[in-house]
């Protein structure tokens, strides 16, 4: 009996165990993609994925030739690119203020208190925020009322609601950035500070000369993952909170599949939309993995 065998014979029951969530995943996340045929077909449903005519690329065509598609790519980029550099300054700024105090339950119950909204759904938050935001009600407009300000429509204003989106979305996800960035402050070498210190370094000298450049491994590795989502720009979070007079600034690519697709029955358009998207997304996922490859030394595979 040869060593494979020998193996096979004790790790088989091991092997066994991963069968439900190997039958699981090939249901639920691989069988559905043969809906991608939809994107080269004039779908009915009634006929189905084999009875519905084969129209070859037009449904890409026509995507080309939408009008708005421009805009809503120019949307999703511009948003998710926002997102992103305030999801990477804020949770850093914080960390490191964070480090610098001295009395530990004033830093757990400030870690406690911004990571409770990561729990939270947009659903939730998004009420949240109508009645916050409101112009007749809100208490930001009260507020800024004492100022002379009249009230500003946060979301029915195009000019502003982009910039609610990223504000929302840093304070519903900066308290879990946060903690990742005070797991790699405990990794710092704590003779680095009294090294500095010895040399004549202030706090704030400390904090550029040794805690940034000891957190740069782990901020580089954050920031090109993050490239891979460079394209979803949040769908529940935009999806909860827009309205027809903003769709000129919010209108993204999720959102406007879920309108193609859902609302206006146009399936195979609507499916050669998000086949578009998810190829871009691999694109730069690919790319950003073989960036936090060669940076930051991260590896999946």
């Amino acid at each position: 009996m040869n060593v494979l065998t020998r193996m096979w014979k004790r790790e088989w029951p091991l092997h066994m165990m991963l069968l439900p969530g190997l039958i699981l995943v090939l249901i639920f996340c691989y069988y559905p993609m043969a809906g991608i045929m939809m994107a080269f077909q004039k779908y009915i449903p009634n006929k189905g994925l084999l009875g519905s005519p084969f129209i070859g690329m037009k449904n890409f065509q026509l995507l080309i030739d939408y009008p708005d598609i421009g805009r809503v790519f120019l949307n999703t980029i511009y948003i998710a690119v926002m997102k992103i550099i305030a999801g990477l300054i804020v949770p850093i700024t914080i960390a490191i203020l964070l480090n610098e105090l001295r009395k530990e339950w004033v830093k757990r119950t400030f870690q406690t208190l911004v990571y409770l909204p990561h729990f939270l759904s947009w659903v939730l938050l998004s009420g949240i925020l109508v009645d916050i935001l409101s112009p007749s009600a809100g208490i930001l407009n009260q507020f800024l009322s004492i100022f002379g300000i009249k009230p500003i429509f946060f979301l029915g204003d195009n000019a502003w609601f982009p910039y609610v989106m990223v504000i929302s979305d840093v304070w519903k996800e900066f308290g879990f950035g946060t903690i990742v960035y005070l797991a790699a402050l405990t990794g710092i070498n704590p003779s680095l500070y009294e090294a500095a210190e010895i040399d004549g370094a202030g706090r704030f000298k400390q904090i550029l000369n040794v805690t940034l450049p000891g957190m740069m491994p782990i901020i580089i590795l954050m920031l090109t993952l993050n490239i891979g989502n460079v394209l979803n720009a949040g769908f529940e979070q935009i999806f909860n909170l827009y309205s027809p007079p903003v769709y000129e600034s919010a209108d993204i690519i999720d959102t406007f599949v879920y309108r193609m697709g859902v609302q206006q029955a146009q399936f195979g358009f609507a499916t050669a939309v998000g086949l578009l998207k998810s190829i871009v997304s691999f694109i730069f996922i690919s790319v950003s993995y073989v960036l936090a490859y060669r940076i930051a030394n991260y590896r999946i595979f």
